[in-house]
């Protein structure tokens, strides 16, 4: 198996199209960034933070070591996670088991 086989077995790729209709805030949010790889790392960073939020009940996730600066903000009291705005993004993304969309 050559390397370009290995690492295609190992990533995926998107192509896919959005409209400000679809999603506005996150439309909004991609279109700060000219096309490109500031935009698809955005857009990776969202899915990946998403992702977190959806289980961060589970307690699956492992802490990423932070800057110092940034620790401090971290562990303000407010810096906690909401419940609600967590649930809210998880039912967002939830797929429905009904088969086609609407």
């Amino acid at each position: 198996m050559s390397a370009v086989e290995t690492k295609a077995d190992h990533s995926v790729r998107l192509l896919f199209e959005l409209s400000r209709d679809d999603n506005p805030r996150l439309f909004d949010d991609l279109m700060r960034f000219n096309k490109g790889p500031k935009r698809v790392n955005r857009l990776r960073f969202l899915a990946h933070e998403g992702l977190l939020a959806q289980h961060w009940h589970l307690g699956m996730t492992v802490p990423a070591p932070v800057p110092a600066p940034m620790a401090a903000v971290l562990k303000a009291p407010n810096a906690s996670v909401d419940p609600a705005v967590a649930r809210q993004t998880s039912q967002a993304f939830e797929v429905s088991n009904g088969g086609a969309e609407e």
